[in-house]
């Protein structure tokens, strides 16, 4: 059984214990991940996300640095974040 600060919150739904300073609120958002001076564009899907960073789900994430920005549908600003972690098909993005 899963503690009140333990959920899943890692690559593929692993259980972490949760370290952030506020939670994440669940979403379904569109986003678009660009970088290499917005030449390079991948579509994916925030999973979750508050004010510090979000999770987002690819297709694939091969090739992704380690700076990007990101833009989330609905909100009106592209923010630079850094990759925290990553898996085969999920990122964790802290914002800048």
């Amino acid at each position: 059984m899963m503690s009140d600060t333990e959920k899943p919150t890692g690559p593929e739904n692993q259980v972490h214990t949760e370290r952030r300073e506020r939670a994440r609120e669940d979403v379904e958002r569109r986003a678009r991940l660009f970088w290499n001076n917005g030449s390079c564009m991948l579509p994916g899907v925030v999973l979750d996300l508050n004010e510090d960073g979000a999770r987002i789900r690819f297709g694939d994430i091969c090739a992704i640095p380690d700076e990007v920005y990101v833009e989330i549908e609905g909100s009106d600003r592209v923010r630079p974040a850094v990759i925290r972690w990553r898996s085969l098909t999920e990122i964790g993005v802290a914002f800048d």
